[in-house]
């Protein structure tokens, strides 16, 4: 499935211009033979504003156990590369038509070492929204389309750590969940290319729930 450059809203045109030239980290630059794979990063406009859908893992997964993410999954074999696994995965995970996305672009790849993929994030204007809910019970525990607003207000911003004192990076207090690891860095750098972000104290830092912990552990 090839993009195309969509109507949508003003708001996402700086995103539209700086989203594919974001700056990959050091620790997340890939690896030529890790597995591919891709993500939908589906922006939307909700009863709160510009929003952005995410999910939560559900808690007996192998990988990544009971975290938010962005839907997502492997490339198979079967599909037309990124584009078409982003939109096939968000369709299966939260029931997200494929016909009523534009995709806005590819961003670079990064490298998601704990399960070993590089992942392709695919960004897409929802143009035509769906209504949206877990697919899979075994997969997706829970769908959620969070306001832009809610993710860049400093009061839901924080820094996250291990009990050890380890920092882990940014997180968001958003949707009733923590969002935080792979995909609070990511947002991060969207909010940025898109001119959404806001000042926010970097020196607030929490520890992970213990609850978080042990689900991290076992992943």
């Amino acid at each position: 499935m090839s993009e195309k450059a969509p109507d949508c809203p003003e708001w996402l045109d700086r995103f539209r211009v700086e989203g594919p030239r974001m700056s990959v980290p050091p620790t997340f630059r890939p690896a030529p033979d890790a597995r591919a794979a891709a993500v939908l990063i589906l922006f939307g406009e909700g009863p709160d504003g510009p929003d952005i859908l995410l999910t939560q893992r559900a808690a007996t997964l192998n990988n990544h156990a009971g975290q938010p993410a962005f839907p997502g999954g492997r490339v198979d074999p079967e599909d037309d590369g990124p584009v078409s696994a982003a939109l096939r995965e968000a369709w299966e995970e939260t029931g997200v038509e494929p016909s009523g996305v534009d995709v806005l672009c590819s961003l670079p790849e990064l490298y998601l070492s704990r399960s070993e993929h590089r992942v392709t994030p695919v960004a897409g204007w929802w143009r035509e929204p769906s209504e949206v809910a877990p697919g899979h019970p075994g997969e997706v525990a829970a769908v959620a389309r969070v306001p832009i607003d809610h993710l860049v207000d400093p009061a839901n911003r924080t820094m996250v750590r291990h009990p050890s004192g380890i920092r882990l990076g940014p997180a968001f207090h958003v949707g009733g969940m923590l969002v935080w690891g792979f995909t609070a860095a990511l947002l991060t750098q969207v909010l940025d290319a898109g001119g959404w972000n806001r000042p926010w104290d970097t020196g607030r830092v929490e520890d992970l729930p213990q609850d978080v912990l042990n689900l991290s552990s076992r992943s």
